[in-house]
């Protein structure tokens, strides 16, 4: 939902901050490793229960990811590499950050409770190989209500309200699975409408080529009866 409707607001307003970075010599590649070892360790510090630390960690990793996208356009060197090793490295993040809850929550709580960030990295995962599956179909597949920006604020305010973590990764949870089903319905609608499109299309070429073939059989039935009478 964020990602959606403020993206291009926080890129705009992020754009002098990766101009200077730029003018500093730092490319876009950078900003995305310091966000990854940002990310490894908020995962330590979580895992070994300093979860104050891992929402500074956090943040910084968020301030990381969002920053990679501005540098790149200002160094005008925004590519397909650069486009790939971001997304790969949100993945890796978010399977860090949510790894990290899940180790933590081994020795903190008895029980299967750690098995809710593990569901909760499932479930955004499916989220992101819908939207990816989608686009390389040339489908849409953007939105929800629990997209990985809202996943980020979430988690963050689980670490910095602790004794309300649990209810916040059941809440990450319920959201993230209406946000999967919202983006299974959206695309399972696009692509209906194209095959149903696609079927209206070769149901019109069909009808075409039977109305082209008894034009041929007239043709050849009337130049038929053509030389008859001049024989």
């Amino acid at each position: 939902m964020l990602d959606g409707n403020w993206r291009n607001v926080v890129d705009r307003g992020l754009s002098p901050i990766g101009k200077n970075l730029h003018k500093a010599g730092i490319t876009a590649d950078v900003v995305t490793v310091i966000g990854i070892l940002m990310a490894v360790a908020a995962s330590i510090s979580v895992a070994v229960g300093s979860l104050r630390l891992g929402f500074v960690l956090l943040v910084m990793t968020g301030i990381s990811d969002a920053l990679d996208g501005p540098v790149a356009k200002a160094s005008g060197a925004a590519s397909l590499r650069g486009a790939f090793f971001d997304s790969v490295s949100d993945r890796l993040t978010d399977a860090l950050l949510l790894g990290g809850i899940a180790w933590f929550l081994i020795g903190d709580e008895p029980g299967y409770t750690v098995m809710l960030p593990v569901s909760v990295m499932f479930v955004s995962l499916l989220i992101s190989y819908q939207r990816a599956k989608a686009e390389s179909l040339g489908l849409e597949a953007k939105g929800g209500l629990m997209e990985r920006a809202e996943r980020f604020i979430v988690l963050a305010i689980g670490l910095l309200f602790s004794e309300a973590l649990i209810v916040i990764l059941w809440v990450m949870l319920a959201l993230s699975t209406f946000t999967a089903l919202q983006r299974f319905v959206k695309v399972w609608k696009q692509a209906s409408a194209v095959r149903e499109t696609s079927h209206h299309q070769n149901s019109g070429q069909r009808r075409q080529l039977r109305l082209d073939r008894r034009k041929e059989r007239r043709q050849r039935l009337a130049a038929r009866r053509s030389s008859q009478l001049q024989g």
